[in-house]
């Protein structure tokens, strides 16, 4: 699994809200194009949680996040 991102949402304002992230591998349903609210944040860490889910470590918390994302289903 690789995931490779910025740690600014935007740059010309330093936001750290609206993250691009690329997530290749892990058996994880790819091709898709995931979206979310802009106004009301899925916390990035709730993509490591699927992915700490998906290496076979039981994990329901990790930093802000509580749940695994939605939108990743496994092959």
């Amino acid at each position: 699994m690789l995931l490779y991102g910025s740690n600014l949402g935007n740059a010309a304002t330093h936001a750290t809200t609206n993250m691009p992230a690329l997530l290749a591998g892990g058996g994880f349903k790819h091709g898709q194009h995931l979206a979310f609210d802009t106004k009301n944040n899925t916390p990035l860490c709730n993509l490591y949680i699927s992915m700490l889910q998906r290496l076979g470590i039981a994990s329901d918390r990790f930093g802000s996040g509580t749940k695994p994302m939605h939108g990743l289903e496994m092959l």
